[in-house]
């Protein structure tokens, strides 16, 4: 014979209130099988497994109207399946956004650990920063992928040297690889710019200041064109326009 639960029995196995299975019913969501002589609601083996069923798409997040919907069908479990598919993809989305916006909070924890002197300008300042990091990785990838042939090359050359004794493709090699490191140095402070912790506005240095000035992978201790003040600046990338403005000032000065 197979087992009957009351309500508050299957309320207990599957984690609910009395209320809540009470609540089911009167939507008939989940009608008992049966009545006992005393009028009790009683719940059947297949009865529970559908207030599981319930309870686990209410678990992740499917609305009641929903529910009573795709039950009501002829074949609920595939209406199920492709709900449950969906509420993944809605889910993933959400996960996703979720992430990036952890992501976000971690870059401006680290990026207020180096400023020294906090404001609310300083957070408009590593929110440009922030913005910029695509841009700023595609020109690492550059200097990267440009990079490795050259210091290929250079090792070769020093390979060869020490087994041989040909030295002329040592000092051809040398000679590409300053040419090198001046040309990227150039590529690479064309397409930077600072921003100034002081007056927090955005500004090219000149090259040679820039090349030697201390610096750390994200700093540069940089004099301010704007106020004058020399402090370490936030490392940006240089927009377009704002490449093009300190250009037209350089042709008109």
């Amino acid at each position: 014979m197979s087992n009957y639960y009351t309500t508050g029995e299957i309320a207990k196995l599957c984690g609910v209130t009395v209320r809540t299975v009470q609540y089911y019913d009167s939507r008939n969501i989940l009608a008992p099988s049966q009545l006992s002589e005393g009028g009790r609601r009683l719940y059947s083996e297949s009865d529970l497994e559908k207030m599981r069923i319930i309870c686990f798409l209410r678990d992740a997040g499917i609305s009641i109207s929903s529910i009573e919907k795709l039950l009501c069908e002829e074949h609920p479990e595939k209406v199920i399946s492709l709900l449950l598919d969906q509420h993944k993809d809605e889910l993933e989305g959400e996960l996703a956004e979720c992430k990036r916006k952890l992501e976000l909070v971690e870059e401006m924890r680290r990026g207020l650990r180096s400023v020294e002197n906090f404001s609310v300008e300083s957070i408009g300042d590593i929110a440009t920063v922030m913005n910029a990091k695509k841009k700023l990785r595609r020109i690492y990838a550059t200097m990267l992928l440009t990079g490795i042939p050259v210091e290929i090359l250079e090792i070769g050359a020093v390979a060869l040297w020490a087994t041989t004794g040909i030295w002329w493709p040592f000092i051809l090699s040398s000679a590409l690889a300053v040419f090198y490191g001046v040309w990227i140095s150039r590529f690479y402070f064309k397409r930077i710019a600072y921003i100034c912790p002081e007056c927090h506005s955005k500004f090219k240095p000149r090259f040679r200041e820039a090349f030697f000035a201390n610096h750390t992978p994200t700093l540069r201790k940089l004099t301010c064109s704007c106020c004058g003040k020399k402090s370490w600046c936030i490392e940006t990338c240089a927009d377009d326009d704002f490449s093009k403005e300190k250009k037209n000032e350089g042709d008109k000065n």
